[in-house]
């Protein structure tokens, strides 16, 4: 009777239904469940299937590498290989060329002896499937728009994510380390080697150092202070593990040593690091960023006892802070063998900081500047991936004053009217050009027996010994930057900005940039391009198979809904596990990101100058040093301020005082330079197209202000 009862009073029951529901309630319940888990394992066989044939479809991609993708290669003889094929040169040979094959982690520098050629060595490129790494020599005559590639029996093997600089007081560059790996990045090798190029000759040295040098690395970085090379920092990777460096080693470019110094207990220091910026100063050197991963503690799922479980992940770390590192050179009475005293000061964080924080920046040395360009910022970390935002912006860091300004692009300023005037009337040489063929019709009239009045038909023609060559059409300038992108590889060379390669990121594809840019630093009125090219094919996952794992990923979510409504989770505690949340690949290309510190011309106190004023942290120009006015040239600037520059230094005004005085004109020139272009942006706004003092416009002796 009751059972009877229950069922007049479920009213979610169809009454009315042909055939009366089962009474047996448990038994319906058991084959839910039997039901689901069948429906589970069908998922589970569904989606293993799905695997298999991704993978198939991926291996029939990858055939053409099948026999360079066997891990268990022996990088020793394979890099053997490479130094018996470049024995084969005979002699440095130098020859015209395409541009240089896409490649990311290469190094560009400007050559310390010839203001128009820029080198460009090694680098790597991933195409999804394998790596392949470069040890090719490239200079670009920027002159003549024209790329040369070089060859030479003793060239380095070939690297990526290695570091080089100018030698302070040597004239030479030199370069160190860097990276190799097995063509799927299963094994790497790290080099120690230290070289150096002969800018002129293109010549290769070895060098054998009479101490104990510095451990394999890659990703750290070089600069020099005086005759000193400065390296610091870096990585080493051996597939399971990155571990991050924070030594700091010294070469005596005249006594072929190494030197490792020692810091004193307790003193403070930079922690490990690569991807930093690494900027010479007349002091020493100043440190600014840098990429690492750290330990960090994760809560995980809830256990069976109430508690929760712990993981230790290695999460990013973007360093933003900056380091100065005191180097004070050997005194007469100190044995030259003894490696110089050094000591590191943290400075302030710099105002005006890029903001977010970006890895992947690059920074090339500009007097008494450093150029910042590009960067990549994780926004969501976890497990599953890393979502990014790639940046174009360039900034400009006063390594004196410690601040940071964003350079923007602006057109072309319209010509004043002096300016105008001038281009309407010519210039003398305009003039005399034409006076001389004036005076050759007249002469070629007389000869011809007829009448001056009809000299101005005669056509003259040019004889050259030398024919020139066609000139190259002109690229026009375009007022915005290159594509987003990190890791792209800087130089500066006569004021003028290069930007080549990088690389950008879209879902698990990555782009190599095939191309190279240039700015002037001094107008910023556009980029002109070098040479431009499509990025190669990708032959890793394409966005199907993405989509493909996005529906296992919601297959997975479901199931472990399932396994919620089933029952609670009677997992025991996790152990601690180190997972890291950036990839192995990713953390290395982020690691090896390569600035240039070595581009424009520092002249470096010699070791009879007087000692170098001491960094402050203040963001403000000195008011005692003179400083440039709006639309005031460089030049303009030191001729109304060189008796001041000179009263610094000395009463004398012998030749080295003068180059000196113009050294320091010339950086307080630049330093202020954004500073000046912005009241330069507000003057012309205003209508004022330059400012003029009233001595310079003859009005000195008039008494009193005209009213």
């Amino acid at each position: 009777m009751g059972w009877r009862c229950f069922v007049s009073k479920s009213a979610g029951w169809n009454l009315t239904a042909k055939s009366p529901p089962s009474t047996d309630l448990y038994g319906d319940m058991g084959k839910d469940k039997k039901t689901k888990q069948a429906e589970k394992k069908a998922r589970v066989a569904e989606k293993a299937n799905k695997k298999a044939t991704q993978k198939e479809k991926k291996g029939k991609t990858k055939g053409r590498h099948d026999e360079s993708d066997v891990e268990d290669i022996d990088l020793d003889a394979v890099l053997e290989e490479y130094a018996r094929q470049q024995a084969q040169f005979l002699k440095v040979t130098e020859a015209v060329s395409d541009p240089p094959s896409p490649r990311s982690s290469s190094t560009l520098t400007g050559s310390p002896s010839n203001s128009n050629e820029l080198f460009l060595f090694g680098g790597e490129l991933f195409d999804g499937a394998v790596a392949k790494f470069y040890n090719d020599l490239y200079i670009y005559l920027v002159d003549k728009d024209e790329w040369r590639a070089v060859t030479s029996p003793n060239t380095p093997l070939p690297r990526s994510g290695h570091a080089w600089c100018r030698g302070g007081n040597d004239g030479g560059i030199y370069l160190f380390g860097g990276e190799f790996s097995s063509p799927k990045q299963g094994t790497f090798y790290h080099y120690n080697d230290f070289w150096r190029l002969d800018p002129s000759s293109r010549e290769w040295t070895r060098l054998e150092s009479k101490a104990k040098g510095p451990p394999a690395r890659s990703g750290h970085r070089m600069t020099y202070y005086k005759n000193y090379i400065l390296l610091y920092g870096g990585f080493q990777d051996t597939s399971q593990q990155t571990k991050y460096l924070s030594d700091l080693w010294i070469y005596d470019c005249l006594n072929y040593v190494w030197h490792n110094p020692v810091l004193p207990p307790h003193s403070q220091q930079p922690d490990a690091r690569s991807s930093f910026s690494f900027l010479p100063h007349e002091s020493g050197a100043v440190i600014f960023g840098g990429y690492s991963r750290v330990k960090s503690t994760v809560m995980g799922k809830q256990t069976r006892g109430g508690g929760q479980s712990q993981r230790t992940v290695l999460k990013p770390m973007v360093h933003q802070d900056t380091w100065f590192l005191r180097v004070t050179q050997l005194t007469s009475s100190t044995s030259s063998s003894c490696a110089p005293a050094i000591r590191w000061e943290r400075r302030k964080r710099p105002a005006n900081a890029p903001n977010p924080p970006r890895a992947g920046t690059t920074m090339a040395f500009h007097r008494g500047r450093g150029i910042l360009f590009g960067g990549v910022y994780d926004v969501e970390e976890s497990e599953e991936g890393i979502d990014s935002e790639f940046f174009d912006a360039l900034f400009a860091w006063g390594t004196e004053r410690n601040r940071f300004f964003q350079l923007t692009l602006r057109p072309p300023r319209v010509q004043n009217k002096k300016q105008q005037t001038s281009d309407r009337t010519g210039g003398r040489r305009d003039r005399g050009k034409a006076n001389e063929d004036e005076l050759l019709r007249n002469l070629a009239a007389l000869e011809a027996g007829e009448c001056l009045a009809s000299a101005h038909s005669i056509s003259l023609t040019k004889v050259s010994d030398d024919a020139e060559p066609p000139a190259k059409p002109t690229k026009e300038k375009i007022i915005a930057m290159p594509h987003p992108r990190f890791n792209a590889q800087l130089a500066v060379q006569d004021d003028v900005l290069y930007i080549y390669g990088g690389t950008f990121e879209k879902g698990d594809r990555e782009f190599t940039f095939d191309e190279m840019w240039a700015i002037d630093l001094d107008k910023l009125d556009g980029v002109r391009e070098i040479f431009r090219r499509e990025p190669g094919n990708w032959e890793g996952s394409e966005d199907g198979e993405s989509d493909d794992e996005d529906e296992d990923e919601d297959e997975d979510d479901r199931d472990e809904e399932d396994d919620k409504e089933d029952g609670p989770n009677l997992e025991s505690e996790e152990p601690l596990a180190v997972i890291s949340t950036d990839t192995p690949r990713k953390a290395r290309r982020k690691g090896k990101t390569m600035e240039t510190p070595t581009l424009a011309t520092l002249n470096i106190p010699t070791a009879e100058s007087p000692e170098p004023i001491n960094i402050t942290e203040t963001t403000e120009p000195d008011p005692s040093l003179p400083h440039p006015r709006p639309f005031e040239a460089l030049r303009e600037f030191y001729s109304r301020t060189s008796t001041q520059w000179l009263s610094l230094l000395s009463k004398t005004t012998t030749k080295e005082h003068r180059t000196e005085a113009f050294r320091l004109a010339e950086e307080t020139w630049w330093e202020c330079r954004e500073e000046i272009r912005a009241l330069e942006d507000e003057q012309e706004d205003a209508g004022i197209g330059e400012v003029v003092g009233i001595a310079e416009r003859g009005g000195g002796e008039s008494g009193g202000r005209r009213r």
